[in-house]
């Protein structure tokens, strides 16, 4: 398979501070259909031998230059060789047209990142995690279900992003009538997109500051990704994805076989987070009927909100989390 040659930005661009006890650099490497993806790369200076590797991503419609850097990058610090990338069709990474999103190629991303670590010379093979953030960690769960080589994974305030495409937030349109309708203006859409032969784009977080009377979410959405985390490729700082790019998920659950998983699994969301009740039940779902619940575990943060696991240096518990890898990547 040949490598897309992609524009990649050589000067530090991150949401975040560059650290002094890392080597980074950028780096590439193909899915299965083809796509060329784009990571950061983070190597713990002065590091020996064959080390335990992480691939990073997430949150939904943000790019490595935000949150999935800063994780990957403080995991290297802990002695970790990692690995942050923009999924396809978004960021630097290849893929047209832009701004779509899949959960079977989204999955396959993660699986690619394996590939890719799989094969290096200073990672051993046999000790591979990933960590999905967000919508990304619904996509962690389900990479976990299929890829085997994966040893550990951590889903940090994680969504559901089939069941929140199929039901709403909170489940609030949970019915027939309410997807019929959405389907039914989603499909009318593509119509005239087709015709026009362009896609529009859904819109990204609202602009700060926002509306005393919008739900406290939103507020919080936006100071990070129109304030504190602003990135020009991240989608959720601008437009948004492709009105039609995520309607795939309404009919297509990606945690049906999360209760098959053998590898170890932490959940870690945010106790005042508007989407706890997605790791609450993603937990329950993947523990139930399972004969392999010793190594799951789920970790609620008393008090956090959403976004502060996105970068709030406070609460992220990266002891906990080097602490599990460190067990299950050995």
């Amino acid at each position: 398979m040949k490598k897309e040659a992609l524009i990649l930005t050589q000067e530090w661009d991150k949401t975040f501070p560059k650290s002094d006890k890392v080597d980074h650099n950028k780096i590439t490497f193909i899915n299965r259909y083809g796509i060329t993806l784009a990571a950061d790369m983070y190597v713990p200076k002065n590091a020996e031998g064959k080390l335990p590797a992480i691939a990073v991503s997430g949150p939904f419609g943000a790019v490595k230059e935000q949150c999935s850097g800063l994780y990957a990058q403080t995991l290297a610090e802990r002695g970790f060789l990692t690995i942050a990338f923009d999924p396809s069709f978004t960021g630097e990474s290849g893929g047209q047209p832009r701004f779509m999103a899949s959960p079977d190629i989204n999955t396959e991303d993660f699986q690619a990142a394996v590939d890719f670590l799989s094969v290096q010379e200073n990672v051993d093979a046999d000790r591979i995690g990933i960590l999905g953030i967000c919508g990304w960690g619904g996509m962690a769960l389900n990479t976990a279900a299929l890829d085997t080589r994966i040893k550990a994974t951590v889903a940090t305030t994680m969504y559901d992003m089939a069941r929140v495409n199929a039901n709403g937030y909170f489940d609030s349109e949970d019915s027939e009538e309410k997807r019929f309708e959405k389907k039914t203006a989603l499909n009318a859409l593509r119509t005239v997109e087709y015709a026009k032969g362009e896609y529009s784009r859904g819109g990204g977080c609202v602009e700060l500051p926002v509306l005393d009377d919008m739900p406290f979410f939103v507020k919080d959405y936006s100071e990070y990704y129109k304030g504190r985390a602003y990135h020009k490729r991240s989608l959720n700082s601008n437009e948004g994805w492709n009105s039609i790019g995520c309607m795939s998920f309404m009919n297509q659950p990606i945690l049906r076989y999360t209760n098959e998983i053998r590898s170890a699994v932490l959940i870690i969301h945010g106790e005042k987070a508007h989407s706890c009740y997605f790791s609450k039940d993603a937990y329950a779902a993947m523990t139930t009927d399972s004969k392999y619940t010793d190594n799951k575990e789920l970790m609620i943060i008393p008090g956090a909100v959403h976004t502060d696991l996105y970068d709030n240096l406070q609460v992220i518990p990266f002891d906990k989390i080097e602490e599990f890898y460190r067990e299950y990547l050995k």
